[in-house]
């Protein structure tokens, strides 16, 4: 009998995390103040962030010790499981290797917690009572209540308003670990209340629910504010994943040859990947491909623009360097919240610029499609941000039978979907549809990109 799964002892779990930028063949744009256009400093971030994530985000140190606290509270998932998908690729009748690493064991069902708690840690160290932050699909929310909990912070969420109506169990999550939960666009801040007044049936946006949380973190000494995606320092606390993964490779005897992930803000699959792209940097592993799979409504590698633009709807944030559907973009309402954003991780879009990664756009219904059938084989039933991901690996399976080649594909599985039920009774009713977001939305929203003094105003398109 084949081996079905690969697993670490706990004591494997990594001490350390890695940090890619010093491995970086070209620097990483750097983040501007939107009044100066100058490099952001710390001082600058100081009201937002505790200084040690602040430090993390810029830091040159290419691995950064992970305190024995954190490592306390992942000793209650981590480290995770590969699993090789034997049954899904006799399904698929293909030569290919389908690995697959599982973080939907975590108490929160995802890969969040991985930055959730290290978040809610290093705040605690600084005497940070209380956190604000968005929320999509929920996933992040809830990982944040459960880091909140571990470590007696206070969390304040503001979740996409559609996500809030189609996931209410997201909801019971968070409150059930303490934090309170409100849907954005809210009459708790200014942003809300202008949003709620122009448009009372708004469905809301990642850009809008961030903009409510640092309005609200700024406005009190007590709070700070807290991403679950995007920044250098929240991909770094996800390369613990990647770490155990790579280990669990060699256990396996395979490298792979394609790495497979689904992305939104890009740290689920950053987390995984950047341990394995320093090879195709270092030369190591040249051909290694490495797929970036978002949705068809939120498609900001395949259709945005390479430009410096705000992580928010209302600009109060930092500018960073990104590929970009711009800033006052609204999503269709898909039911995978966690890809609807405007932006992506720059540390993402700039090895995507570089040529080392590479990124397509899938259907809603058709990653449905394949999310039925990897539960009906390898028994998960994931979420549907994940599903993208498992779409492009049938996908490029199927392509190794078409081809006659047994490649190994490798897919970062960022967690279950049992909290997406209704989602998947609207597929097998036949009630979901497809969602591309229109060129002329695109063209629309990016006249709106911010002039930055001193900057690179246009960018570069794909």
């Amino acid at each position: 009998m084949e081996r079905t799964k690969f697993i670490l002892d706990e004591k494997e779990i990594p001490d350390h995390w890695y940090n890619i930028l010093p491995d970086l063949p070209e620097p990483l744009p750097p983040v501007l103040h939107p009044g100066t256009g100058e490099p952001v400093t710390p001082d600058d971030l100081a009201p937002l962030f505790p200084m040690a994530l602040i430090m993390q985000e810029f830091s040159p140190e290419r691995y950064i010790e992970i305190p024995e606290e954190i490592r306390e509270v992942y000793q209650l998932w981590r480290p995770t499981t590969l699993f090789r998908a034997h049954r899904l690729e006799k399904a698929l009748d293909t030569p290919a290797r389908i690995f697959y690493k599982y973080e939907g064991t975590s108490p929160p069902g995802s890969h969040k917690p991985n930055t959730a708690v290290a978040q809610a840690y290093y705040n605690k160290m600084e005497g940070i009572e209380r956190i604000t932050t968005e929320t999509g699909a929920g996933q992040w929310g809830s990982a944040l209540a459960f880091g909140g909990a571990c470590f007696g912070v206070e969390i304040k969420v503001y979740m996409v308003r559609i996500s809030y109506d189609q996931k209410p169990y997201r909801r019971v999550m968070m409150e059930t670990w303490g934090a309170k939960c409100v849907p954005s666009p809210s009459p708790d801040t200014k942003v809300g209340r202008d949003i709620l007044a122009d448009d009372p049936e708004c469905t809301g946006s990642l850009g809008i629910a961030i903009s409510e949380a640092v309005e609200e973190a700024v406005s009190r000494d007590d709070t700070h504010y807290s991403l679950g995606s995007v920044l250098n320092h929240v991909l770094l606390h996800q390369t613990v994943n990647g770490l155990e993964t790579k280990k669990l490779m060699e256990k396996a005897g395979f490298y792979p040859d394609i790495i497979v992930g689904c992305v939104g803000g890009g740290s689920n699959f950053a987390g995984l990947f950047l341990p394995f792209v320093k090879d195709k940097i270092d030369g190591t592993r040249p051909d290694l491909r490495i797929i970036n799979v978002e949705p068809f409504a939120a498609p900001s590698l395949t259709k945005g623009l390479y430009a410096y633009d705000f992580g928010d709807e209302a600009g109060l944030t930092p500018l960073l360097k990104m590929y970009t559907l711009g800033h006052g973009f609204i999503p269709a309402p898909i039911h995978a919240g966690g890809l609807r954003y405007h932006g992506m991780a720059p540390i993402i879009c700039h090895l995507h610029k570089l040529g080392l990664v590479e990124a397509r756009a899938e259907h809603q219904l058709g990653t449905f499609k394949a999310g039925i059938t990897f539960a009906r084989t390898e028994g998960i039933i994931s979420a549907p941000e994940t599903n993208h991901a498992i779409r492009a690996t049938i996908d490029e399976a199927l392509k190794c039978r078409e081809e006659g080649v047994a490649r190994t594909i490798l897919l970062a599985h960022s967690g279950h979907g049992h909290v997406d039920m209704a989602a998947y009774d609207d597929y097998l009713a036949g009630k979901l549809h497809n969602y591309e977001y229109p060129a002329e939305k695109v063209k629309e929203a990016l006249a709106h990109l911010p002039k930055v003094p001193g900057a690179e105003e246009k960018g570069e398109g794909r």
